[in-house]
C-alpha cells in the first residue's frame, strides 16, 4: 500500500482560513500515532518539537509556528495542537483496512487575504505529508527475527 494526499475545500472566515487534508497512509493507526503524538516523530517529519507534553493542556512549542497547548487528546485517534503563531492542528486519524490509515487533518489560522494554495500562507502541508508517508513507508513491517 502506497500513500495518498488529497487536500480539500478551503475555506475563509473573515481573517481564519481552514485548509483541510485527507492523507492515506500505508501503516496502522498504532504505527502512525506517534509521528503524530511524539516530539521524536513530530520532528522526523514535520520539523522542531521544543516542547510537547502528550495530554489534554500540556504544553507544546512547535518551532517556527509558536508555543501553546494541546487542546483536543484521544490516544490513538485525536491529537489536536493550538500555538500561538501558528493557528490549530489537528491530527485525527482513522484505521483504512487491516494495514493502513486515513489521516483527516486541519490546520486554521488567521491571516490577511484569502487562501488560494496550500502553503502560500503558511507550512507547505503536501511536501510535509509526502515526508511522512515516506517515513512510514521506510519502517518496516516486522522487525527481523533472530537469526
Amino acid at each position: 500500500m502506497t500513500g495518498s494526499i488529497e487536500q480539500g475545500p478551503s475555506q475563509t472566515h473573515g481573517n481564519t482560513h481552514i485548509l483541510h487534508f485527507l492523507v492515506r497512509l500505508p501503516r496502522p493507526v498504532e504505527k502512525v500515532w506517534p509521528a503524530l503524538a511524539t516530539p521524536e516523530g513530530l520532528t522526523d517529519w514535520f520539523g522542531d518539537v521544543d516542547v510537547l507534553v502528550p495530554r489534554l493542556g500540556g504544553t507544546v512549542a512547535l518551532r517556527g509556528l509558536g508555543a501553546g497547548e494541546v487542546t483536543a487528546w484521544d490516544v490513538e485517534r485525536v491529537a489536536e495542537y493550538t500555538v500561538e503563531g501558528g493557528g490549530r492542528l489537528r491530527f485525527h486519524l482513522e484505521r483504512d483496512g487491516e494495514r493502513g490509515a486515513v489521516l483527516r487533518f486541519t490546520h486554521e489560522f488567521r491571516g490577511e487575504g484569502e487562501v488560494r494554495d496550500e502553503g502560500e500562507t503558511g507550512p507547505d502541508w503536501r511536501t510535509r505529508f509526502e515526508h511522512l508517508i515516506e517515513k512510514l513507508a521506510e519502517e518496516r513491517e516486522d522487525p527481523p527475527g533472530p537469526s
